[in-house]
């Protein structure tokens, strides 16, 4: 039963709705690269080169990051 208290108070803190960001930058040109890289990039909200954005770290982000990853560079 304590455990079962235990994650319900853990769900409901402040600190475990907040989620991490991590900022992306694209380092590379999408030129000659397949539709869905840069249909990723896209989505991800890059527009051009050396643009930072800002996204939740989650792993539906992450799988994107994967499929563009020697295209970008990743911070903290």
């Amino acid at each position: 039963m304590w455990l079962a208290n235990a994650v319900f108070q853990w769900k409901n803190s402040s600190t475990a709705n907040t989620m991490s960001k991590i900022k992306i930058t694209l380092v590379k040109s999408p030129i000659d690269k397949s539709k869905r890289q840069k249909d990723t990039l896209k989505a991800l909200g890059f527009r051009k080169v050396n643009q930072t954005v800002e996204r939740e770290d989650n792993p539906q982000t992450l799988g994107m990051i994967r499929v563009v990853a020697h295209l970008v560079q990743v911070t903290a």
